[in-house]
């Protein structure tokens, strides 16, 4: 969306020449009686000035603007820092243009494959477009006061509820095209536990889609938790410990049988004694119940004959 927004091009000068100017006018309406100039029929005119004057300072911190508004025109942003003078007429609306940060309490969505689960975010934002800011969204409204004044702190708590809707509908929206894991598609499946870069970059561009109406702009934004909701947690708890019992198993089982062909290749190599295939089956069943066992094997010593 194209923007409105321009700088500010009207007259201005410094607001420390207008001081001076004052202090000029109070210098000639003080020195009119004393040396009885023929300026006071001047007087009430030289007050008007003084009045019109002080009316005009205005003072910009970094990172400050104000939107110039001219009997509801609006006439430009104006963004130079420091202590300046315009025309006391244009209305000037202030708005802060520093981050700020967004700590969302989470939430409760259905990942994509329906399951309940808890997500939140933190994100860092702040104010690109002044126009917008101030006139696409009804954030002046919204910003005032009980006694119906607008000031900039309650203006900045309108953006700050804007965006926390936002970040909401945001957040939902990002959370229902992921699995909360691997369990839900695969293992090369891109899920909100594994793919925190890719979620992250998604959500910051979902986010600032949906502030772009209100010149916000969505700096830095990242999942800070997630989880199972309370109602699903224990079961999935359970099957994630299934899970890691079954790979624990498998890498077991892969192991014994190595060490199983190992010893019976050596056996085998070093002539230490032959082995029928019978021998060789119980043999690896012996070792296999050994190594894949979850207790202490307890083995027993045959004095015997080999077959006996």
């Amino acid at each position: 969306m194209e923007t409105k927004e321009f700088e500010f091009k009207g007259f201005r000068m410094s607001g420390f020449m207008a001081i001076l100017l004052m202090l000029i006018i109070i210098g000639v309406i003080i020195a009119t009686p004393l040396f009885d100039l023929p300026l006071s029929g001047f007087t009430p005119l030289f007050v008007v000035l003084l009045v019109i004057i002080a009316a005009g300072f205005v003072q910009l911190e970094p990172n400050e603007a104000r939107a110039m508004v001219f009997f509801g025109k609006y006439k430009g942003t104006f963004r130079e820092n420091g202590f300046w003078w315009v025309n006391p007429l244009l209305k000037k609306k202030k708005i802060s243009l520093r981050a700020r940060n967004l700590n969302a309490e989470a939430i409760k969505v259905n990942d994509k494959s329906g399951n309940p689960i808890m997500i939140g975010l933190v994100m860092v934002w702040k104010i690109r477009d002044v126009y917008k800011a101030l006139f696409e969204i009804d954030s002046q409204t919204m910003g005032q006061t009980p006694g119906g004044i607008v000031n900039l702190n309650a203006t900045m708590r309108a953006f700050e509820n804007f965006v926390a809707v936002q970040s909401d509908a945001a957040l939902r929206q990002v959370a229902g095209r992921y699995n909360y894991d691997e369990n839900g598609g695969g293992d090369n499946v891109v899920t909100l536990r594994s793919g925190a870069d890719e979620i992250n970059e998604m959500l910051k561009q979902t986010l600032n889609e949906r502030l772009a109406i209100a010149g916000i702009e969505a700096v830095e934004a990242r999942i800070n938790y997630l989880a199972y909701a309370p109602e699903i947690a224990a079961v999935m708890l359970r099957r994630q410990q299934a899970d890691a019992i079954i790979s624990a198993r498998e890498k077991i089982v892969e192991g014994a049988v190595s060490m199983v062909k190992m010893a019976l290749d050596n056996l085998k190599k070093d002539g230490v004694v032959e082995l029928d295939e019978e021998r060789k089956a119980a043999m690896v069943s012996n070792l296999l119940v050994v190594l894949c066992g979850d207790e202490p094997a307890s083995p027993v010593v045959n004095t015997g004959t080999l077959y006996n």
